[in-house]
């Protein structure tokens, strides 16, 4: 019979961290690439009115957004509290729909280009007058695909 010997002198060898820096940065870098950031920072406040037959916006990419409301506390100093108009990171006039509109245009593919829609983000207490203005542009800048957002709400409540 052969006997075994117990091999107590030897110690377990300390793991190679050599390449775990570049592991550490490859991990980083993907998610530097693959995060979305926040994309419009609103600046006027926004409580959507709620609705029973809402439906999902499809292809977010070809969707202009466009946003009405009162500034919010930080910029009634500067702007009032009268109903405000944002496009993109700006607060503007009714008169620059139709450039913002031709802008997004420009910037998506000559195939999409007919598919664009825009979405109007509006508060629920905003006058309708100022919507009306908007519409009346966006038609002005040949923009037909209008929708509104909304909050979903079960029918039974």
């Amino acid at each position: 019979m052969s006997r075994f010997k117990k091999k107590g002198g030897k110690e377990l060898s300390a793991i190679n961290t050599a390449s775990l820096p570049d592991i550490v940065f490859m991990l980083l870098f993907f998610f530097m690439v693959t995060t979305v950031m926040k994309e419009v920072d609103l600046k006027v406040n926004i409580r959507l009115p709620e609705a029973t037959e809402a439906k999902k916006l499809e292809k977010k990419s070809l969707v202009s957004f466009i946003y009405i409301g009162k500034p919010g506390e930080r910029f009634q100093k500067l702007f009032g509290t009268e109903p405000r108009i944002q496009l993109n990171d700006q607060l503007m006039q009714v008169k620059d729909v139709e450039d913002f509109i031709a802008q997004e245009r420009d910037a998506m593919n000559e195939s999409d280009q007919s598919k664009m829609s825009v979405s109007l983000k509006v508060d629920e207490n905003t006058k309708m007058g100022v919507v009306t203005d908007v519409k009346q542009a966006l038609r002005r800048a040949s923009a037909l695909k209008i929708n509104y957002s909304s909050l979903k709400v079960d029918k039974l409540k």
